[in-house]
């Protein structure tokens, strides 16, 4: 029998060591590669010197061109089984292209999270005003979704936002989070005690704008009043990608150090008592938090950081919205040795119940046999993403015909 195929349509290629999409995606291509799917990654951006390494893997890699029919010929020739798209933006490029030469192919969309809902809140955020999610991205975003045969969702929270307030079909969505291993008992013991460790850490990368906004708030409403509480602590702050405007934040004097990127961010974690992450806005799920969690090293954040990674269980550290209480709560954590250990069972908790790879995978893989099989009626039942494929069809084929001309 031979193997079925994915295509992977990559906005970039995956960074793992840069950020938690870059994680994500390495996560899908494994889970692939272990139910026997032949992958194949492709994507029109360059790489970098952090782009994941395939070469260890089955996986082929395929450059391809944007707004090229060079693409089609490559489509054909592979005749994917399933295609998937890294983001809205990448479905909206070639979705269309996708639906034309592999009909029978089924279309899944990856999230990464919801991009209309964090540039809403980041919007709110900014201009101290009502959250709009009726936005043009929104519109973008929503219209991939019900063009796919299925949309993967990081987050519990985003799922029923586009239940409850898009009215979007339950059978279009599926909630897949981070797939991670069991922390065991060895795992524990490998951890570096409460005694081994000090000082406060930040890490996320810095071309991600929630980042860049949580490091200004730890240095200009949080930081003042720790340090003042715990004159002996640092703060470091980790992330890929930092510019010269980061770098500026440093303030030696007040231990406030910005270290640029992590070599490993389990590991960098993992020497430091409690991650700090005063988030204001964002959406999907934090990858810094399930880092922590695997690392025995628990964390203070607000509600937002923390939406639905914990479900009903209690938080692997504090959530506080009020910076002021939000620095007392950190001060109080460090000092508490019993606190600390109680915090880093929750994150042990909170891993193994809802985020092992083993849970989630046999689902997911059932899932897609189930589409596959039935996939005229699946989308005979999603009539409005069948009249957006056909008006897409038409607009966004003749927009990109129009570049590819243009180009030649």
């Amino acid at each position: 029998m031979t193997a079925k195929k994915l295509l992977i349509i990559g906005l970039v290629w995956p960074e793992p060591a840069s950020s938690a999409a870059g994680t994500r995606m390495v996560q899908l291509v494994d889970l692939f590669l272990a139910n026997g799917y032949q992958v194949t990654f492709a994507s029109a951006a360059s790489k970098s010197d952090f782009s994941y390494d395939f070469s260890h893997t089955a996986v082929l890699e395929q450059e391809i061109k944007l707004n090229d029919e060079s693409f089609n010929t490559f489509l054909k020739r592979l005749n994917p089984d399933i295609v998937m798209f890294d983001r809205f933006m990448i479905e909206e490029q070639y979705g269309w292209r996708v639906q034309q030469e592999c009909p029978r192919a089924l279309r899944i969309l990856d999230t990464e999270d919801l991009h209309f809902l964090r540039q809403a809140r980041q919007q709110s955020t900014k201009k101290q005003d009502a959250i709009n999610l009726f936005s043009d991205t929104a519109k973008r975003e929503i219209a991939a979704i019900l063009r796919c045969d299925l949309s993967l969702i990081i987050s519990e929270a985003e799922v029923k936002l586009l239940e409850e307030q898009f009215k979007i079909d339950d059978s279009l969505l599926y909630y897949l989070p981070f797939l991670e291993q069991e922390i065991t008992t060895h795992t524990i013991q490998n951890w570096i005690p409460f005694e081994n460790r000090a000082d406060f850490v930040f890490i996320g990368n810095f071309l991600h704008e929630p980042n860049w906004h949580t490091v200004q708030t730890l240095k200009t409403k949080v930081w003042p009043v720790l340090r003042k509480k715990l004159p002996e602590a640092n703060l470091n702050v980790y992330g890929a990608y930092p510019s010269q405007k980061v770098f500026q934040l440093e303030n030696k004097a007040e231990r406030f150090f910005i270290r640029g990127r992590a070599a490993n961010a389990q590991e960098t974690i993992a020497r430091h008592k409690i991650l700090l992450a005063p988030i204001q806005f964002g959406a999907g799920v934090k990858g810094k938090f399930i880092d922590a969690m695997l690392t025995g090293t628990p964390s203070v954040t607000t509600t937002i950081g923390a939406e639905a990674m914990k479900g009903e269980l209690p938080w692997n550290g504090v959530i506080e919205d009020d910076l002021n209480s939000f620095a007392e709560r950190a001060a109080q954590l460090y000092q508490h040795e019993p606190e600390w250990h109680a915090a880093q069972q929750h994150g042990i908790q909170i891993l193994n119940q809802r985020y092992t790879a083993a849970a989630f995978a046999a689902p997911f893989m059932k899932k897609l046999n189930e589409l596959r099989s039935a996939l005229t009626m699946h989308r005979q039942n999603n009539f409005i993403g069948q009249i957006l494929n056909h008006h897409t069809l038409q607009s966004t084929k003749y927009m990109s015909l129009w570049i590819e001309e243009k180009n030649k």
